[in-house]
């Protein structure tokens, strides 16, 4: 047995052909539904990159204990599970964020690993001159973007194009193996929305105003001449996904494949392109663009089952971890609390009545399927929220050394096999941008949510399910009070 793994990041779902956009051009996304079950109701689960990533060798929400940080020496990790056992993991990548500071320690859980340099703000190309920044309007615009940029011309220069063609590689290398994990896992279509021009070519517009493919991370001030051409140069990053995404249906075809091999494809959020007046993610409540994410898998077990749809719910940050052990003939560990998907495949079957997601320190959220209620936390107070690690590292370095003078040794949580952790004052509230109350939504009869319902037994139900679901985590006593559910 053995499973291919596309992981894209911030692929919004609601620009793909297969959940309904009819502007996009992604041909290969509907030849991927009808080779697999597309679920239709796919939440995150921890937010954002690196949290998702932890979720996902974990198989456990980690968003109530640490923000953005490695995988921690008492977690445990799935690819290295699998190594363990004698299947063979390889990580094929292009996420710079996994060698910085905060993601240090993931790819070593692989047997193997391949890196390709280049997208955002990846420190790759030195360079002393100062690059060329032509006139822009993108809000998050970085030095060595430009930079990159200039060094990256050709479609083949492109992080993308290296990394898919390391997947197809990998694939016509050991086709005929058994036995094995790869993750082929690409940063687009992440801002900045930057590609080749023959995907740009395909969206033909008359926009000849600054460049606009970086958005800055709050309100949408932009004209709306300006977010049209955000849109766009979305789109033809995701046109150039969706080709790199054809190569390895391509390569599964050539090699007969599908009879004995798992696909998944899936991202770890969306991103807002204007919709509720926002752009980008982290910072506003995290709405159906950002959070309710594409997910398709082919189980050559049920393969009579590939091209229906799924109204299970699901989260697949913690729920793929138990379901590549499934597949693997092993079980998913005592501290994991996502759900094997194998029944939902088969026959649709519900893996959970609802489902909390969430940034460390912010809003705590919940879905049951129908109704998504976000709730704001209290006005922030001293003790409200604090990390809980071994590694106290941030994204890029580590953490202040003013918060480790002042760290206590905790007494282990359930999960962490018996270690103490060093407890970090973190910060709990809302972006100061964020000025949205506790908002709830009915899915089903407003799924563009135009308009927030009031209904407090409905909020109570959902109130009771959220503390019910925290307290499965073993989350932290504060957090109940800063989210005034003690």
């Amino acid at each position: 047995m053995r499973t291919i793994m596309v992981m894209f990041d911030s692929l919004n779902r609601h620009h793909l052909p297969t959940y309904g956009c009819d502007w996009t051009i992604a041909p290969n996304f509907s030849r991927l539904a009808k080779k697999c079950v597309t679920f239709d109701k796919s939440y995150v689960c921890s937010m954002p990159c690196m949290p998702a990533r932890r979720d996902l060798h974990t198989g456990r929400p980690s968003f109530l204990h640490a923000g953005w940080g490695p995988i921690e020496p008492y977690d445990d990790s799935v690819p290295q599970m699998l190594s363990n056992a004698g299947t063979y993991t390889h990580l094929i990548t292009d996420h710079y964020h996994y060698f910085e500071d905060g993601g240090a320690t993931y790819h070593g859980r692989y047997d193997s690993y391949e890196f390709y340099r280049g997208q955002e703000g990846d420190p790759f190309v030195g360079q002393v001159k100062p690059p060329i920044i032509p006139v822009n309007i993108n809000g998050k615009g970085r030095r060595q973007d430009w930079v990159n940029r200039e060094h990256i011309t050709r479609d083949e220069q492109y992080p993308q194009s290296q990394t898919f063609g390391a997947g197809v590689r990998f694939i016509d290398r050991n086709h005929e193996q058994d036995n094995w994990f790869v993750q082929i896992e690409c940063f687009d279509p992440h801002e900045p929305f930057t590609t080749h021009r023959r995907y740009r070519d395909q969206y033909p517009r008359e926009y000849d105003g600054p460049i606009f493919d970086w958005p800055g991370y709050g309100r949408a001030t932009q004209s709306e001449a300006e977010l049209t051409e955000l849109r766009r140069n979305y789109a033809a990053l995701l046109t150039k996904c969706d080709e790199s995404l054809g190569n390895i249906l391509d390569a599964m075809d050539r090699h007969d494949m599908w009879k004995d091999t798992m696909l998944i494809v899936w991202t770890d959020h969306g991103f807002l392109l204007g919709e509720h007046g926002c752009l980008a993610k982290n910072w506003p409540p995290l709405f159906e663009e950002v959070s309710h994410t594409p997910l398709f898998i082919h189980d050559p077990r049920h393969a009579t089952c590939d091209g229906q749809r799924r109204t299970a719910l699901v989260q697949p940050a913690i729920d793929l971890g138990p379901t590549l052990l499934g597949f693997f003939g092993q079980s998913p560990t005592e501290n994991m609390l996502g759900k094997d998907l194998a029944p939902a495949i088969l026959s649709d079957a519900p893996v959970r009545d609802a489902a909390i997601f969430g940034y460390h320190g912010n809003r705590v959220n919940i879905t049951d399927g129908r109704y998504v209620y976000y709730r704001r936390p209290r006005k922030p107070q001293p003790g409200d929220c604090n990390r809980y690690t071994l590694i106290p590292t941030m994204m890029r370095g580590f953490a202040n050394a003013d918060l480790l003078a002042q760290a206590v040794l905790h007494p282990p949580f359930s999960f962490t096999n018996n270690q103490p952790l060093l407890k970090i004052a973190g910060q709990s509230g809302t972006s100061n941008e964020d000025d949205w109350p506790n908002l709830l939504y009915d899915l089903q009869s407003d799924p563009a949510q135009s308009a927030p319902i009031n209904d407090p037994a409905i909020e109570a139900r959902l109130c009771k399910q959220m503390r019910a679901l925290m307290q499965e985590t073993d989350a932290p006593p504060e957090q109940y009070v800063r989210m005034e559910l003690s």
